[in-house]
């Protein structure tokens, strides 16, 4: 499909003995020791479908924004731990799904062949939803273009009459609250911060979304960001 809108592809996998794409050649890369290519090199990065398998999300974000360009866009999807129906899995079991376990030993290790690595190819061992993403992206210098509809889940809209009320209740009650502290901070620069993580809490679609499908831009390389404010800082004295 990249190609067919006239992308030049490069691939790289943990396991690409397993990326069976006709015509296509992929190079394994492990997230963790960067991707074998110079500083921005791309205008887009696709991550599909691996977020939720990387144990330092953080570093693969900041791997992400060395190689693309400057206003080049991170195209990111992953299993939604933001809708209903995982919120209730994992205040029941910390489980994906209903009828999953929670992570472990057995059903979480996809793929390990010393032979060929010493990596071990997790399974859904680090999922995350929206708000993890989010700052993980402002972290390292991206920042949120648009949240992407995919598909509904069926088991979130049996459950959205009975919990919405209560996360738009909770949810502008957090907002309101938050928005009175830091009085040393612009109003509208929280309000900038806060309304945009309220939106994204309260938002149906994203509630609903049985997949997370989201785009960020880079804004700056990620050595550039600095989100400190002085008057926020504790010094060791007062938190020890």
């Amino acid at each position: 499909m990249l190609r067919e809108h006239g992308a030049r592809v490069e691939s790289f996998d943990l396991f690409p003995e397993y990326f069976l794409v006709k015509d296509s050649v992929c190079t394994r890369a492990d997230i963790s020791e960067g991707i074998p290519v110079e500083n921005q090199h791309a205008d887009m990065v696709v991550c599909q479908e691996g977020i939720e398998h990387f144990s330092d999300q953080l570093k693969a974000f900041k791997e992400f924004n060395r190689v693309l360009k400057n206003g080049g866009r991170l195209v990111l999807t992953t299993p939604s731990y933001s809708n209903l129906s995982s919120k209730l899995s994992y205040l029941l079991f910390e489980s994906e799904t209903s009828r999953q376990m929670p992570p472990n030993e057995i059903d979480d290790i996809w793929m390990s062949d010393k032979s060929i690595t010493p990596a071990i190819y997790h399974g859904h061992i680090f999922l995350i939803g929206l708000q993890k993403l989010r700052i993980l992206g402002r972290l390292s210098g991206f920042k949120m273009r648009n949240i992407r509809y995919i598909r509904l889940s069926k088991g979130s809209l049996l459950l959205f009459p009975l919990l919405y009320p209560l996360i738009l209740a909770s949810s502008l009650f957090r907002y309101a609250r938050n928005i009175k502290k830091h009085t040393e901070l612009p109003v509208d620069y929280k309000k900038q911060v806060y309304r945009e993580q309220l939106l994204i809490n309260i938002s149906p679609k994203n509630l609903l979304n049985h997949h997370i499908f989201v785009v960020f831009e880079k804004e700056k390389n990620s050595d550039k960001v600095d989100f400190r404010v002085e008057s926020l800082v504790k010094p060791f004295r007062k938190i020890m």
